[in-house]
Order: structure tokens, then sequence, then C-alpha cells
């Protein structure tokens, strides 16, 4: 991205580079609604925004960018000369164990799954489980995997036995900012690592959405105190997701003791 020299691997995992969010350009909506089940490689995700401005100056401004995740997926394909999905599976799956989790190029979901829905009030629930294909978000949600296995990747990564203190300390650099959708409580950005501080103490790790889905998983510093919640609609904003909100510090308050 020839707009994106100065945006360091930093700025991109705090979310402060100012990379635009190729989800919300009008030529990638346009693509998507016309075939959803469809397979599109990262480069060409990210090639929606190619020659775009950046939205801000790096360094400056918080504002939370699936493209970011994709070009930190990229770099690090780059850097190692390994595939992504390989890179996955001996870094993150084998050393956590996960076995139920995996980066999907079609529309087919492994098994067991949640079935998600969209929903609109007066109408029935519509399944958008099998709708639209997982690696159209990629190295920024396309994984497809369970409550157990996403239990057990936060209670690993958080303490940092992927990495190690010094990138743990690093990665603690907090600023203002939510994840997307918003976590419990007051939300701050760390470098691939948000921090939830509610009435009842502190968590850190991430929250997501894709349609049908809206998960929140997190763990407590030590990662010996772990929850992982699912909604299975895609609800960001309104009454609805105030109250998730709300029942996700009760969960926090629950876990925490």
């Amino acid at each position: 991205m020839p707009k994106a020299k100065k945006v360091t691997l930093a700025q991109a995992l705090h979310h402060t580079g100012g990379l635009p969010d190729y989800i919300r350009d009008k030529k990638f909506i346009k693509v998507l609604v016309s075939d959803p089940g469809q397979y599109l490689p990262p480069k060409k995700l990210i090639s929606y925004v190619r020659n775009k401005k950046l939205t801000s100056k790096p360094g400056k401004k918080y504002e939370y960018s699936d493209t970011d995740n994709i070009i930190v997926g990229l770099m690090a394909e780059k850097v190692t000369g390994i595939p992504y999905t390989k890179l996955l599976k001996r870094q993150i799956y084998r050393r956590l164990g996960l076995t139920r989790t995996s980066l999907p190029r079609t529309l087919n979901m492994p098994t067991p799954f949640l079935r998600g829905y969209e929903i609109e009030a007066g109408k029935a629930p519509l399944d958008q489980t099998k709708f639209i294909n997982p690696s159209l978000a990629w190295a920024s949600g396309g994984i497809v995997s369970t409550l157990p296995d996403l239990t057990s990747f936060f209670s690993g990564y958080v303490p940092g036995s992927l990495f190690g203190n010094k990138i743990r300390k690093a990665q603690r650099s907090w600023v203002k900012g939510s994840s997307s959708p918003p976590g419990p409580g007051s939300n701050a950005a760390g470098l691939a690592l948000f921090k939830y501080t509610s009435k009842c103490g502190t968590m850190y790790g991430h929250t997501g959405s894709f349609p049908g889905y809206r998960i929140f998983a997190a763990s407590s510093a030590d990662g010996l105190k772990t929850i992982t919640y699912v909604a299975n609609a895609q609800i960001t904003e309104g009454p609805v997701s105030d109250l998730i909100r709300k029942s996700q510090v009760e969960a926090v308050c629950h876990a925490l003791g």
C-alpha cells in the first residue's frame, strides 16, 4: 500500500496507523453482495483501499480497522516465508492444544458449529451460518473455532505464553479505544489486545462480530480465569447491544469471583 509506507507493525496492531477499513469500501461491499460465498485472497481484500488516503497521521489517532489485521497477517507471511494458515498451526494451534480451530476458505463449516442468525423485528430469524465466506475476513476474524478452544487460546495468549514477557509488556501500551464491537466496562486498546475494566475488575481479550455472531473472549492477567461469550446474532448497536454489554459485565464478575 503506497499510502501506508510510514505505518509500522506496532501501529497496525494498535489500530493507530490510519489505514482505511476495506469492509467499508463501496466497491468491496458491491462485490460482497454480488456473491457472499466467494473466496477473495487477502491481497485482493486490501486492494479496495490500496490507493486511498490514510484516515489520520500514523500514530496519532485510534481507529479500529480490519485492514490492519490483514496487513499484519501478510507481514507475518512475508517475514517468515510461511503461509498464514501454516503459521497458525505451528505457532498457535499446536502450542495451545487447539484441535477444533481453523481458517477456512469455503462455506463448509467444520463440525460442530453454532448456527448464527440475522434478527429483525417482526420477521423470523434468518440463518446466516453458511451465507458469507469466512475468508472474506481472513486474519481479521475469519477463524472458525469452538468455545473450549477459544478459552484455551486466551488463557495462554493473555499471560504471554506464546511470546514471553518482553512482548507482553510492549503489548500493554494502552490507548483510549474500544474493540469492535465494544466490550464490557471501559475499553482500552493495546497491541492486538484490549483491556476491559468493569466494576468487578479487569480482564484482557478481544471482541468480534460476523454476520450471525457476536463474540467476547477474555482472561485475567495470569490466564487462570477466562470467559468466552457468544451471541448467535450480529447485534452491535442499540438497546439489545447495550444489554449484551451489561450481561458481559455480569459474566466477568462471575469469572473473577
